[in-house]
């Protein structure tokens, strides 16, 4: 059997309820988050129930992508969105790993590929 333990998180950034400042749908630390790390991030709502896993290369600007984007699996949820986490994991093939690991063990709600629960 082999057990898979999560990273610490590094970053944790809540949406604003009326933000003052420049923002992305109610986000506006994305200036905490990495810009040259690699990593997994985890989209939650306001009921801490697992919206989305994903991986990158380079964090801050693949999370932004997702609010941004017309392709995002993400672009008729971003509303729902109300937290983000996210774990520095530099190796390719542990973020593949806990990529995996995760939407499969807490069930994302919106990851439909790499499913391997019915």
């Amino acid at each position: 059997m082999i057990t898979i333990t999560m990273p610490a998180m590094d970053v944790s950034i809540e949406k604003q309820k009326n933000p003052q400042m420049s923002n992305i749908y109610g986000f506006t630390d994305f200036h905490l988050i990495t810009r040259e790390k690699g990593g997994i991030f985890l989209f939650y709502n306001d009921r801490q129930e697992l919206l989305f896993v994903g991986k990158a290369r380079k964090l801050r600007p693949r999370i932004k992508k997702h609010f941004e984007d017309t392709v995002s699996p993400m672009k008729n949820y971003r509303d729902e969105v109300a937290t983000i986490e996210v774990y520095v994991v530099e190796d390719a093939v542990e973020r593949e790993i806990y990529e995996t690991y995760i939407i499969n063990k807490y069930r994302a709600k919106y990851n439909v590929e790499k499913v391997l629960y019915k």
